[in-house]
């Protein structure tokens, strides 16, 4: 017991540092860009982005994340607050470049043409729709086998695995959706809207599976002491209800803007201010006196 404790201690304060620094550094990027380029990175996108790493510490490091042994339901939360709320997040506050200028100008100034080749290579990483789709479905699939999820909640070092595979599935499921560059300019397509449907299928199925299985899927919460007042059936078809709620508000809204996006007349984009950005700040080359 100790040992478990000790464990999920060390892990919550590594990933609390990760995150501090993580925000420091968009943060300094953020404030260089700026000034140099006031069109470039709105504030809403520096709310969007701290408000995603937020979430991240919610659903891995807070003391919320320590009860999800205890209940399914939780354990349900935290997976969709990761998938679907901080990773959208996240890209929104379109990371790249704040994160690139915000290191420290040695580390620029001595890398420079290894930051430019990842800044090109990371636009150009394969982030096709359907390699995303099946990405995340993927993962939450197969987290939510019964082997694999009794694996990661009896072993920390699964259970952490388990934790930063879905953040990083949901991270490239919403790539094609949000587009975190902040000068793509690419309409938006009735592909993506398919996309988003298409996506709520799989979860649909298992989350019919959770409340309506008249069995318990993971036996694991038979041993445990339970955090409600509710039989483990009871919480599984809780769980399940709630991700069939979730999952459904969090791709149909999103399908339902973009479907009212491209049905409206073509306007002038407002923000085509951002085209005025050199060209080469958009191509991920960034210098020093930029930074």
């Amino acid at each position: 017991m100790f040992e478990s404790h000790a464990h999920t201690h060390s892990w919550s304060l590594a990933i609390i540092c990760a995150l501090v620094v993580t925000a420091l550094v968009y943060l300094r990027g953020w404030l260089s860009l700026r000034d140099a380029f006031p069109n470039l990175i709105r504030g809403w996108r520096l709310a969007t982005f701290m408000s995603g790493l937020f979430l991240v510490w919610t659903a891995v490091a807070s003391p919320l994340a320590t009860l999800d042994h205890q209940s399914l339901t939780i354990h349900m939360m935290k997976h969709l607050l990761l998938m679907t709320v901080a990773a959208p997040l996240l890209l929104a506050g379109a990371p790249v470049f704040p994160l690139v200028c915000g290191l420290p100008k040695v580390f620029i100034t001595s890398h420079l043409p290894l930051a430019s080749l990842l800044a090109r290579r990371f636009k150009r990483s394969p982030t096709h729709p359907v390699l995303c789709w099946i990405a995340g479905t993927v993962t939450v699939i197969g987290w939510h086998l019964p082997v694999a999820f009794q694996l990661g909640m009896r072993s920390h070092w699964m259970h952490s695995l388990e934790d930063i595979s879905f953040l990083m599935a949901g991270l490239l499921f919403w790539w094609p959706i949000v587009w975190s560059s902040p000068n793509a300019k690419r309409s938006p397509q009735w592909s993506m809207a398919f996309y988003l449907f298409l996506a709520t299928l799989p979860c649909d199925i298992l989350s019919a599976f959770f409340v309506f299985s008249n069995r318990l899927i993971y036996p694991f919460y038979l041993s445990t002491p339970r955090l409600f007042s509710m039989r483990p059936l009871a919480e599984q078809e809780c769980a399940g209800a709630l991700m069939w709620v979730w999952v459904t508000f969090a791709y149909v809204i999103p399908a339902v803007a973009i479907t009212l996006q491209i049905l409206s007349p073509r306007d002038i984009r407002s923000q085509e201010s951002i085209q005025a950005v050199p060209t080469r700040v958009a191509g991920g080359s960034l210098n020093e006196a930029e930074c």
